[in-house]
């Protein structure tokens, strides 16, 4: 069993990319369990302390789609699909994301509410600009994790100080983007938060590496305090990157969802991603590999998850992470709080 004594905590937590509960999934609901779309997952997930996601689709009763700008997919789950993350031991989601607006301002107003009515914390979109941009704190065995959460996609979603919308955020290094950054992780510390995730819905889908300008921001923010920088939107994972005292996933890739399967690129592999921390400090870093299907995620098994596995180490090569494969997945080369390293360059 895993030490959860007050002093020297250990807490575990997991990472997962994107989860629609939208359109076929939503569909599903009236026939099945909410445990049952996490297939063998589940157990997993319920023996972490807490687990983050990316919600991607709104959760509301409201049918009316977004109509402003052009949008071919709108997403839309019903209010029971809060049971469906509940089950799965979700304690956060990020908000911010290309769909969460897809049934207008009252699709995402909905959503907060039903969030907030099942207890889970979510970042990333508001009311107004300045619930959007707002940092949470989520408590996990008496360690505090701070949690920010922005995107770059869907501008029309931005909220404003008028209106509800998203956390948009260009991805650059401007220096009013960086004070900002460093003034949220400045208020998160300030607030108790032993350990700070940045939470990034970015870049275009279908691509495994991160352009150059990704790597710059997130070493940035990595060197500006956030300890991990949990990325999705391209549906498909990308390598992960040790920087400095922190942790880089340039993209979580897709964990429950009822897409069409590209057979190249394979957007229904993805990965369980385990952190481990003791006193808020990283202590282990694992990938357990998953095969999505429809409406549906289980952990892969025999020759897929070893191809799982083999494509993450390729992926992770250009950024020097080192890792090696176990009966149940991959375990990465840790690098601690208190052993500062140079950032490796990475392919860019």
């Amino acid at each position: 069993m895993t030490d959860k004594t007050p002093n020297g905590k250990t807490v575990r937590l997991a990472f997962l990319g994107d989860v629609m509960l939208g359109r076929c999934v939503n569909e599903e609901m009236p026939h099945h369990p909410p445990s049952y779309f996490w297939g063998d997952t589940l157990p997993l997930l319920q023996d972490t302390d807490a687990v983050f996601a990316n919600l991607e689709c709104a959760v509301t009763t409201h049918t009316r789609p977004w109509f402003r700008t052009p949008k071919v997919f709108h997403f839309r789950a019903d209010p029971e699909a809060v049971e469906v993350l509940r089950v799965a031991n979700i304690r956060c989601v990020s908000l911010a994301n290309n769909h969460i607006l897809d049934f207008e301002e009252e699709g995402l107003l909905d959503t907060l509410k039903h969030l907030d009515r099942a207890g889970i914390v979510h970042a990333g979109a508001g009311r107004h600009l300045a619930e959007a941009q707002a940092p949470v704190i989520v408590e996990v065995q008496g360690l505090k994790i701070g949690f920010l959460a922005c995107t770059d996609n869907e501008p029309a979603f931005a909220a404003t100080e008028a209106h509800p919308g998203t956390c948009y955020q260009e991805i650059n290094l401007k220096s009013e983007t960086m004070i900002r950054l460093g003034h949220e992780v400045a208020a998160l510390r300030e607030a108790g938060a032993a350990f700070i995730v940045l939470s990034l819905h970015w870049g275009p889908n279908m691509v495994q590496a991160p352009p150059p300008r990704f790597q710059t921001f997130a070493r940035s923010a990595i060197l500006h305090g956030v300890d991990l920088i949990h990325g999705h939107s391209a549906h498909v994972f990308q390598g992960i990157e040790f920087c400095n005292h922190g942790l880089i996933l340039y993209d979580t890739g897709d964990f429950l969802d009822d897409y069409a399967v590209d057979p190249q690129l394979r957007n229904d592999w993805s990965f369980i991603f385990m952190i481990e921390l003791k006193d808020g400090a990283m202590k282990h870093v694992q990938a357990l590999p998953v095969r999505l299907g429809y409406a549906c995620t289980n952990l892969a098994t025999g020759e897929e998850a070893q191809a799982i596995r083999a494509r993450m180490q390729r992926l992770c090569q250009p950024f020097g992470t080192q890792s090696d494969m176990t009966e149940n997945g991959l375990e990465f080369t840790r690098i601690g709080r208190h052993e500062p390293v140079k950032c490796h360059p990475g392919p860019g």
